[in-house]
C-alpha cells in the first residue's frame, strides 16, 4: 500500500467534512479528504438541495390554482413531472462545483475517492492508501433508515436517496413517515398532481410544538394530503404499481412507496473498534466532539444529536480550533435553529413551550403574535400561523414559528439565543414596514404590555406628570 502522512484526515465530503477540509487547508495544515461516494454528501445530492428544488416546482404549480382572491383566474397547470425532476438535477449540477474534487484539490487538499477504514488509532486504509494522521475527523453523515417491515423487501420502495431519480409521476404516492422529510415530499408531490397518503406510526411532525405543527397539517390536509396517524405499519404487500401498506387503521394501496421514517449514522464501514472509538447507533462524543480516541473527532449526523446540514457545518468550525491550535472548544445546541420547508413553514430554535415550562416553571412567560395581524401577511394572503417566544427573566430561551418564511424569520432569534440577548434588544429593533419581520418585533413588544400598558402604577405616574408638566 502507498503510505501517506498528513496533519488532518477528514473522512467524508459532506457539509461538515468539507468545512474542516477547507478551513484547515487554508490555515496551513496538510489535509487529506476521503470520499467513497459523491462529493457534497447527502445534502447536495439526496437531501436539502434536491428537496427544496422539488418543493419550488410544487409552489409554482400551486400558485396557478390559488389566484382567485387576487383577481387572477385559477387554471389547472400542465405539469411535466420529468421536467420538474430535471430542474432538481440542474440545481444540483449548478451547486456541485462548490463542493467538487477539483475545487478542493485547487485549495491544496489531497482528495482520495475511497471509503476509509481504521487500521489503528491514527491509521486509516482507503483503497491502495494507508494514511497516518495527527488528527482524524469522521464526517460520514447518515443514510435513510429502512425498518425490517415484513414484505417490504419484495416491493419497489424509494428513500430520499433515489426518489429524486424517479422521472415518472406517481399516480398515488404512499409516504411512510410523517416527519419533516415525509411531509415536505408529500406536499411537493400533491402540488405536482399526485394523490398522496402519509402513514405515521405516532403523530405527524411529532417532534415539533403541537400547536405549530397543527398549522402545517391543516394546510396539507386542505391541499389533499391524506394523513393517517397512530398507524404503525405491520406489513407491505403487492407489486409494482399496486403496493399495499397494512396498518391497524386499515390498508392503503398506492402506485409508489416512499420510506421516510428516520436516519441511521454511517458507521458500518469504518472499523471503529480498531481505533478504540466507542459507538453504538452513532459515535460517542463529548461536548468537544472528541471521541474515546483523543486523536479522533466525529461531527455532524454520525455523532448523533441534531441531524441538520448547518449543524454539521457548525461542528466542523468548532473542531478546527482544537485540531489546529490545541485550544479548547465546545459545541452548543441551545442556539441551533431548524426548519421544515412545507408551506407554511415550521421553524424552531431553543426550547419549545412544553420544554421551557418543564425547565422554568411558573417563571416562564410565553409571548405570542399571529400572522393575521401583520400587514404584509394580509397583503399577500399569508395569514396562517403565529410566533411564540419563550422568555425567562427577560431573555428568550426558545422560539417557535409556523407561517410564511418561518425559516427566514428564525434566523434573528438564532442570533438572539446564540448571544444570550435580552428581549428588550429585539423590541428596540426597527423593522422596515411592511415586512413579515415585524412579526418578531411585535412579539417582543408583547413582553411590555402587562408592564406598561396594563400597569396601574405606570398609568398613575403618567397622569401625575401630565398634570404638572408645563
Amino acid at each position: 500500500m502507498q503510505d501517506i502522512k498528513t496533519d488532518v484526515l477528514v473522512i467524508g465530503a459532506g457539509s461538515g467534512g468539507l468545512s474542516v477540509a477547507y478551513g484547515a487547508s487554508q490555515m496551513g495544515a496538510d489535509v487529506t479528504l476521503l470520499e467513497g461516494h459523491k462529493m457534497g454528501g447527502d445534502c447536495l445530492n439526496f437531501g436539502c438541495v434536491p428537496s427544496k428544488a422539488l418543493i419550488a416546482a410544487g409552489k409554482h404549480a400551486h400558485a396557478m390554482t390559488t389566484g382567485a382572491e387576487f383577481g387572477v383566474t385559477p387554471v389547472a397547470p400542465e405539469i411535466d413531472y420529468a421536467a420538474a425532476k430535471r430542474h432538481v438535477a440542474n440545481t444540483i449540477a449548478t451547486i456541485a462545483p462548490v463542493d467538487s474534487q477539483e475545487r478542493f484539490e485547487g485549495l491544496g487538499v489531497r482528495v482520495i475517492r475511497e471509503f476509509g477504514r481504521f487500521a489503528g488509532e491514527d491509521i486509516v486504509e482507503a483503497g491502495p492508501y494507508r494514511i497516518k494522521a495527527r488528527r482524524i475527523v469522521i464526517a460520514t453523515g447518515s443514510s435513510p433508515f429502512v425498518p425490517p417491515i415484513p414484505g417490504l423487501d419484495a416491493v419497489r420502495h424509494y428513500t430520499n436517496e433515489d426518489i429524486f431519480d424517479l422521472m415518472e409521476k406517481p399516480d398515488h404516492l404512499i409516504v411512510v413517515g410523517g416527519g419533516p422529510i415525509g411531509m415536505e415530499m408529500a406536499q411537493a408531490h400533491v402540488r405536482l398532481g399526485c394523490k398522496v397518503t402519509v402513514i405515521e406510526g405516532a403523530k405527524a411532525l411529532g417532534k415539533d410544538d403541537p400547536e405549530m405543527a397543527d398549522v402545517v397539517l391543516k394546510r396539507l390536509r386542505a391541499e389533499g394530503v391524506e394523513i393517517v396517524e397512530e398507524a404503525q405499519v405491520e406489513k407491505v404487500s403487492g407489486r409494482d404499481g399496486a403496493i399495499t401498506v397494512h396498518t391497524p387503521r386499515g390498508d392503503f394501496t398506492g402506485t409508489h412507496l416512499l420510506m421516510a421514517v428516520g436516519r441511521k449514522a454511517n458507521v458500518d464501514k469504518l472499523n471503529l473498534d480498531a481505533a478504540g472509538v466507542k459507538h453504538d447507533r452513532s459515535i460517542e462524543v463529548g461536548a468537544d466532539l472528541r471521541t474515546t480516541n483523543k486523536k479522533v473527532y466525529a461531527i455532524g449526523d454520525v455523532a448523533g444529536g441534531l441531524q441538520f446540514t448547518h449543524v454539521a457545518g457548525y461542528h466542523g468550525a468548532t473542531v478546527i480550533r482544537p485540531i489546529l491550535f490545541g485550544l479548547p472548544a465546545k459545541a452548543r445546541t441551545d442556539h441551533i435553529p431548524w426548519a421544515t420547508y412545507t408551506d407554511p413553514e415550521l421553524a424552531q430554535v431553543g426550547l419549545t413551550e412544553a420544554q421551557a415550562k418543564k425547565e422554568h416553571g411558573i417563571h416562564l412567560e410565553v409571548l405570542r403574535f399571529p400572522y393575521h395581524e401583520n400587514d404584509r401577511a394580509i397583503a399577500e394572503g399569508k395569514t396562517e400561523g403565529l410566533i411564540k417566544v419563550m422568555v425567562y427573566k427577560g431573555r428568550p430561551v426558545g422560539v417557535s414559528i409556523a407561517g410564511a418564511q418561518a425559516g427566514e424569520l428564525i434566523g434573528l432569534w438564532a442570533l438572539v439565543l446564540a448571544n444570550k440577548m435580552k428581549i428588550s434588544q429585539v423590541a428596540a429593533m426597527v423593522a422596515p414596514y411592511p415586512t413579515l419581520g415585524e412579526i418578531s418585533k411585535r412579539a417582543a413588544g408583547q413582553y411590555y404590555v402587562p408592564r406598561l400598558f396594563e400597569n396601574e402604577t405606570v398609568k398613575k405616574a403618567v397622569r401625575f406628570v401630565q398634570k404638572y408638566l408645563p
